[in-house]
This record gives structure tokens, sequence and C-alpha cells, in this order.
């Protein structure tokens, strides 16, 4: 199967899905460049039971936009109205995007402005990534970190 093929029946599939078989996929993903990322990108979380993606339900996560290198908003939430805002109190600021060696490989990874977390991405297409949360504080959860993906919106 190819990657992104592979990569849809994970983001659809609903079931708890294990770190290693993330990892796995990960491994074979292209690295992103920062060049990739502008505008507003939907996001979603792989099922891994991190507590990370009960914290971004209850918040009304929608994804992320990326306004330039430094302008980065790492929350985009919808409130009760269903508008479109950056949580910037949960975020504690926002973001930089960069590029920043995990795991071996040198790919686009945002940084946030007020907490030590790091979401690395991989590239599956043009208008998808994967991300993997990594850094200190609620970034792991046992020792794992957050898996979650972006489209572009």
């Amino acid at each position: 199967m190819a990657v992104p093929e592979e990569f849809a029946e994970l983001v659809r599939s609903g079931h708890r899905l294990d770190s290693a078989e993330l990892d796995a996929l990960w491994a074979r993903l292209d690295v992103a460049e920062t060049g990739l990322f502008t505008g507003l990108w939907r996001g979603g979380a792989f099922d891994t039971g991190h507590r990370a993606a009960a914290m971004l339900g209850k918040s009304g996560w929608y994804g992320k936009r990326f306004d330039a290198l430094m302008d980065v908003k790492p929350l985009i939430c919808r409130d009760e109205d269903g508008a479109l805002y950056s949580d910037t109190t949960a975020g504690r600021g926002e973001a930089s995007l960069w590029m920043v060696e995990f795991r071996g490989e040198v790919t686009a990874t945002m940084v946030y402005d007020g907490m030590a977390v790091f979401d690395h991405f991989k590239k599956v297409d043009e208008d998808t990534v994967m991300g993997i949360m990594n850094g200190k504080g609620f970034a792991l959860d046992g020792g794992k970190p957050f898996y979650f993906w972006l489209a572009r919106d």
C-alpha cells in the first residue's frame, strides 16, 4: 500500500493506534520544508490515548494557521458561534516555524513561544502532513508524544 493511502486509512480508522505503528509510518514519510506551510490547516488527532487529544477536543481545536515563519497560530479553535480564533491562552502565546533535527532528520518544526513544545512535521503530500508533538509538560504522556495530522484548508 502506498504511504498516502496507508495514512488516509489510519486517519479514517477511528480505532486506537499503537505509537509503534505511527512511528513506522513517520519513518517512511518525506521531510517537510517550511515553505510548504502557508494559510489555514485543519487538524485531527490520531487516537493513541494521549491526554492532549482530550484537551484539544474540549478547546474546540480546528487546526493551525501559518501566516509567516515567525507568525504561526498553533491553536486555531472554534468558539460557541463557530467563529475561528487563535487561543493564545492555552497555547501560552503563538509560535514560529523552523527547520529542526528530529529523529536524525531536519524537518519543519513549529516551536511554541511560551512552552517547551515542538510540533515536528513530515509530508504525506503537498496538502497533508503528519505531526508529532514533542517536548516537556503535556507534550509527552507517559513518555509518549502526541501524534496528529494537518490538511490544507
